[in-house]
């Protein structure tokens, strides 16, 4: 019974993440009969936002919307791609640009969250490795539970964080994305479907990092 909890666990948490390189890989293949890359839709879309000073740059780091530079930032495939991922997870991206133009209240609240918790990450990080060993080496073993449960506060903020991001990411992916593609003709109507499902799996992302975010504080507590 344990070794099929386990085998269920594993499979809840890793199984989006699965799915979601599934999808953005089936929906890779070269599509010379689209209109642009990913990278030249994402600017298109962003002057048609009035966002011009906001920059299209490549990036090694995963897609993501940088609101400090700003930028929209796209990994090779997607910013010079010609393909469905490319232009669909372009448009996510730049949706998040748009959350950020129109002061989207969540988008707001994960900014404030995402500031604070990776310094105290790393804290949490040194408590659980420090404090617990020296607390018992110098003799106060007492600081060594506080500190802990400190520790697995900072973990499930992170978690919040995570949380607070879901209905962003699904925000940005059919309140805003989607409609942007069906608007403007940039993908044929028959090729709508596929975009919706990468759309998705660029939102359920955050629900993969979350459900492993659980899995790492539930090893943390045992």
């Amino acid at each position: 019974m344990p070794l099929l909890a386990l085998a269920i666990l594993l499979g809840l948490v890793f199984g989006p993440m699965l799915w979601v390189r599934w999808v953005m890989a089936r929906h890779a293949d070269d599509r010379p009969d689209l209109p642009g890359t990913g990278g030249e839709l994402a600017r298109h879309l962003l002057d048609e936002a009035g966002l011009h000073h906001v920059a299209v740059e490549p990036t090694d780091e995963g897609d993501h919307y940088d609101p400090a530079a700003p930028a929209v930032r796209l990994g090779p495939g997607h910013l010079d791609g010609r393909s469905i991922t490319a232009v669909a997870v372009a448009a996510h991206e730049v949706a998040h640009a748009v959350q950020h133009r129109d002061g989207a209240r969540l988008f707001g609240l994960r900014l404030a969250l995402a500031r604070i918790v990776a310094p105290l990450r790393m804290g949490a990080i040194v408590l659980m490795t420090v404090l617990p060993l020296g607390g018992v080496a110098a003799g106060a073993g007492h600081l060594v539970l506080p500190s802990m449960a400190l520790a697995l506060a900072v973990f499930a903020l992170s978690i919040a964080l995570q949380l607070v991001t879901l209905p962003l990411e699904f925000d940005a992916s059919f309140g805003r994305a989607l409609p942007a593609l069906r608007a403007g003709d940039y993908l044929a109507e028959r090729d709508l479907g596929a975009a919706r499902r990468v759309l998705q799996a660029a939102a359920m992302t955050y629900l993969a990092g979350a459900l492993l975010s659980l899995l790492r504080l539930a090893r943390v507590v045992r």
